[in-house]
C-alpha cells in the first residue's frame, strides 16, 4: 500500500491524516499549535507524530503535503503567518522535514491551494483544466488552476482574491488595505454586514438581543431561514459582491467552473442564488451562462487533509 501524508496547520489545530491515492484517510491525529510558542518545538512535535504515524503504517511513504496559512510552494516556507504562536518571520519547514525524513516529495503551499487541488485530485474538479476554488472562512482565500496547474506567479503567493480591491476606501482589512473582498465575503465580512443593516435599520432582527460574541455567520445564517428579514438581506449583499467580483475574476482565467469551500457555503441557496446571479449579470457576455458556481465536493470533515496530501499525488503523476 502506498499513501501519503497530509497536514493541515491551523492557529488552533495541527491535524494529521494517512491517505491513500483513492481519497480514503486510514489514520487521523492532531495536536493544539498554540501549545508550542517557538518553531523549534513546534517542529519536534509534529516530527514526532508524523513518525509515530509512519511506524504504525504497513505501507510505503510516498511524501508528505502540508496545508499552512501563508505557506510557500517555492520556498517551502511559512512566512509571516499572523495568527501561529512562533509569530512574524520565514519558517523553512520543508527544509526541516527534509533532514528528518529523507523523502523527496515534500511540499507545503497555503490553505486554499491545498483546497484546490484536492478538488482536482478528488472532488469535483476531476478532468477539470481550469478552475478557481474560493474558501470562505475568517477571511477568504482562493486556489487558481489554470493549463491543469496551480497559479503560484512568480514568487509563490498569487491568488489572493480576498486582497483584490471590492469596495474603494471600504471596510479596513487585517492586511492594512481597505475594502479588500474578504471584508464582505467571509464569515466575518457576514457577521459586519450584518451589524452594519442592524445600525442602519435601528432594529428589527429577531437575534439583536444577543451579545456581539454570540452572534456569527451560523447565527446569522439561521435567522435568514427562520425569515429575519436583516439576516436575509445580510446573505443577498454578501452574494452580491462575491458575484460581481467573482465575474472580475472569470476574466483573466476563464474557468469551468468555480467551487466555494467552507463554512457559510453551508448556507446553501441563501449564498448561492444571489451570488450566481450577480455573476452573471456582471460577466463579459461571451461567456454569460457557461460558469458554474457550485459548493465543494470534497468531504468537510477531512477536505484540509486530503488539501493537503494531494500535493504529493499531484507531484508524483507529473513524474510518470
Amino acid at each position: 500500500m502506498k499513501y501519503a501524508i497530509g497536514i493541515d496547520i491551523g492557529g488552533t489545530n495541527t491535524k494529521l491524516g494517512l491517505v491513500e491515492l483513492s481519497g480514503k484517510v486510514l489514520a487521523h491525529d492532531r495536536f493544539n499549535t498554540p501549545d508550542y510558542k517557538t518553531f523549534e518545538s513546534y517542529v519536534e512535535m509534529l516530527s514526532s507524530r508524523i513518525k509515530a504515524m509512519m511506524d504504525n503504517s504497513n505501507g510505503e511513504c510516498m511524501g508528505i503535503g502540508i496545508g499552512a496559512p501563508n505557506g510557500n510552494f517555492y520556498k517551502g516556507s511559512i512566512d509571516n503567518a499572523p495568527n501561529l504562536p512562533f509569530g512574524k518571520g520565514e519558517f523553512m519547514l520543508v527544509r526541516e522535514l527534509r533532514n528528518r525524513f529523507g523523502l523527496h516529495h515534500i511540499y507545503m503551499t497555503n490553505d486554499a491551494n491545498a483546497a484546490a487541488l484536492g478538488e482536482k485530485i478528488y472532488g469535483g474538479a476531476k478532468g477539470l483544466e481550469h478552475f478557481i476554488t474560493i474558501t470562505l472562512g475568517t477571511g477568504l482565500g482562493s486556489g487558481i488552476v489554470i493549463d491543469g496547474k496551480l497559479l503560484y506567479g512568480a514568487d509563490g503567493a498569487a491568488g489572493e482574491l480576498g486582497h483584490t480591491c471590492a469596495v474603494p476606501n471600504g471596510r479596513l482589512c487585517n492586511c492594512g488595505c481597505r475594502g479588500c473582498l474578504e471584508t464582505y465575503a467571509s464569515a466575518t465580512g457576514i457577521k459586519r454586514t450584518y451589524f452594519e443593516l442592524l445600525a442602519f435599520y435601528g432594529g428589527g432582527s429577531q437575534i439583536q438581543n444577543k451579545g456581539y460574541d454570540e452572534i456569527d455567520a451560523l447565527a446569522i445564517e439561521l435567522a435568514a431561514r427562520a425569515g429575519d428579514k436583516i439576516a436575509l438581506e445580510t446573505y443577498q449583499k454578501t452574494g452580491e459582491i462575491l458575484g460581481k467580483n467573482l465575474a472580475n475574476f472569470v476574466a483573466f482565467s476563464r474557468p469551468q467552473k468555480i467551487f466555494l469551500f467552507g463554512g457559510p457555503v453551508k448556507s446553501g441557496e441563501l449564498l448561492l442564488e444571489p451570488t450566481r446571479k450577480a455573476l452573471d449579470e456582471n460577466l463579459y457576455p461571451i461567456w454569460k451562462g457557461k460558469i458554474e458556481v457550485v459548493p465543494s465536493q470534497l468531504p468537510e470533515s477531512d477536505a484540509a487533509i486530503l488539501g493537503s496530501s494531494s500535493l504529493v499525488w499531484d507531484a508524483v503523476e507529473r513524474e510518470v
